[in-house]
Formats: C-alpha cells, structure tokens, sequence
C-alpha cells in the first residue's frame, strides 16, 4: 500500500506546516515528522483511521495527527489524502470533483 496526496491534500498540509512554521519553527519540523511516522504506519494498515463522524455514510476516514485531521480515502492499492484540515474546522463534505 502506498500513501498519495491528492493536490489540494497536498497544499493543505503544506499550508499547515508553514502555519506551524511561522509560530514555532521547531514545532513545525516536530509536526512534519510526526505527520510522516503516521502516514506509514497508514500505508500498512488503512483501516486505522476512524469513519468521518460528521459523514459516516461516506467512503472516507481521517487520521488525526494533533492538531489537524487527515481525510484519506483506500482506492486499490494507494491511500489518498485527499484534504488536511485543522481540528478546530468543520470540513466540507468530501466527494467535489477533485476529490476521490
């Protein structure tokens, strides 16, 4: 299993890190690891992550990584992460025409 970011997954965690960055550089680099750990202990086992609780009809699932949430969705043998949103914020319904 191999883990993907769909490109607006991708610019929403790198908006994230450079958020953190701009704050606390330290915590940034802290995050990013931390993140990067996560993400394949999810390319070994996809199921980890909980069903979205505002959506539980949907396909996808998130892993939290404090203080984001990371939306991902198992198509064949790749995992794509599809949107990085803090936790503070109520996502939008995955499933628009860039999503998976």
């Amino acid at each position: 299993m191999r883990i993907q970011f769909t490109p607006s997954g991708r610019d929403q965690f790198l908006r994230a890190i450079r958020f953190i960055h701009d704050e606390n550089p330290s915590a940034a680099l802290h995050f990013r690891k931390k993140a990067e750990v996560r993400l394949r202990r999810l390319a070994r086992f996809p199921a980890m992550g909980r069903r979205l609780p505002e959506f539980p009809d949907i396909p996808y699932r998130e892993l939290v990584i404090p203080p984001y949430r990371f939306f991902y969705r198992r198509v064949r043998s790749t995992v794509w992460v599809v949107g990085v949103w803090h936790g503070a914020q109520l996502p939008d319904k995955p499933g628009s025409a860039t999503d998976l």
